[in-house]
């Protein structure tokens, strides 16, 4: 018997599951709702390690996008084109998902558009996106519904009043949403359908118990007959041989700033560093390149050296003429791999995973955490 566990509290809260869900973020929240929507007798329960989120869906920037040109270059260069493109629909499919299921209004989504800068000293790497332009609006006319996705935006450079940007390229369907009002929503919803959400809950083990799992947490021990794990760059805590890699994202969210022209989402190096405007702030993250060794990690908070870096790009050259306080600083950890694609399989007998979303969360969490359900609910 567990420790100072009720009678009641064991058969109201610790009775046996049909579905576990291990990790509470847009993905564990994603194959919830499908399961509960889909098959709403079965019996679902959530078990979050954290008092919020663990990972990145709290604390992403709120970019709703589906790579800049020249990330998409890069990512071809580390696997096969049609892999990248495959990947881009995923992404573009998940937000139309996740729209679908909160609507724009709750989420606060925005299509200002995003841009992607360049300065002056990297007039090379333009040259070689203004090359893939045409090619890339037309492999993914297809996907996202319109022949005009990418196009050189440098006349429009000067109404954001940077510093040193030579060259601009804008991508007419990114936008930007709020990842707070997104993550309420999702937990309201998911919630309404009785699913059950345990924080502070870390799972310590998994293993076989009669004709199903037991989960043993620091809060006692729960009982399932299928297991989704959805904690993404976490995964590796019980389930070591995954492919799945832990790279931190540091942010940084300046005080107000007064008449900021600043709106949209941005787009630097190769996607590696990031920036919007969120209520007269400039929120910039990014950075991670860096140092990707030190960045590897699961560990929360931020570096003088990555936090110098950004600080550097924002007064330097986003905001060359003001030099607002910084009042918020943080991280979050996202999955990476040597694949583009999330893993989303059966990893053993009941045991299922959703993780590795390559730093695409916002974007892919809502149609990863469907398909996991599906297979789930194939099993069942």
């Amino acid at each position: 018997m567990q420790n100072n566990i009720s009678y009641w509290e064991h058969s109201s809260f610790f009775a046996d599951y049909d579905v576990i869900i291990i990790g509470s973020g847009i993905v564990g929240l994603s194959a919830a709702l499908t399961i509960k929507l889909k098959a709403p007798s079965l019996s679902v329960g959530i078990l979050e390690a954290g008092f919020l989120p663990s990972g990145a869906s709290t604390k992403n920037a709120g970019f709703a996008c589906f790579g800049s040109v020249s990330e998409l270059i890069d990512e071809v260069r580390s696997t096969s084109e049609d892999e990248v493109l495959q990947v881009v629909e995923m992404r573009w499919k998940g937000l139309q998902k996740l729209k679908e299921t909160l609507g724009e209004a709750a989420i606060d989504y925005h299509q200002l558009g995003g841009y992607e800068i360049f300065r002056h000293e990297d007039s090379a790497s333009f040259d070689e996106c203004i090359e893939k332009i045409s090619y890339l609006n037309t492999r993914l006319a297809s996907i996202i519904g319109r022949p005009d996705i990418y196009a050189v935006a440098n006349e429009r450079i000067a109404g954001f009043n940077f510093h040193n940007v030579g060259s601009m390229i804008l991508n007419r369907c990114e936008a930007q949403i709020d990842a707070g009002k997104m993550m309420s929503a999702l937990l309201l919803k998911v919630q309404e359908t009785g699913v059950r959400i345990f924080n502070d809950c870390k799972v310590l083990n998994i293993h076989k118990e009669g004709s199903g799992h037991c989960l043993r947490t620091k809060q006692g021990s729960f009982k399932a007959q299928k297991v989704l794990i959805a904690t993404n760059a976490f995964a590796r805590d019980l389930f070591p041989t995954l492919d799945v890699i832990p790279g931190r994202g540091q942010v940084l969210v300046t005080a107000p700033i007064k008449g900021l022209k600043i709106k949209g989402t941005f787009h630097y190096d190769k996607g590696y560093y990031y920036f919007r405007n969120i209520n007269d702030r400039i929120l910039l993250g990014g950075g991670r390149n860096i140092d990707f060794t030190a960045e590897e990690t699961l560990l929360p908070g931020t570096t003088s050296r990555v936090q110098s870096a950004l600080e550097s790009l924002l007064y330097q050259t986003i905001i060359p003429d003001q030099r607002p306080d910084i009042e918020f600083r943080w991280s979050g950890v996202m999955g990476f791999g040597d694949q583009l694609k999330p893993i989303i399989e059966q990893i053993e007998p009941a045991v299922f995973c959703a993780v590795r979303c390559n730093g695409m969360g916002v974007a892919m969490g809502s149609l990863t955490g469907q398909q996991a359900a599906e297979l789930i609910l194939q099993s069942v």
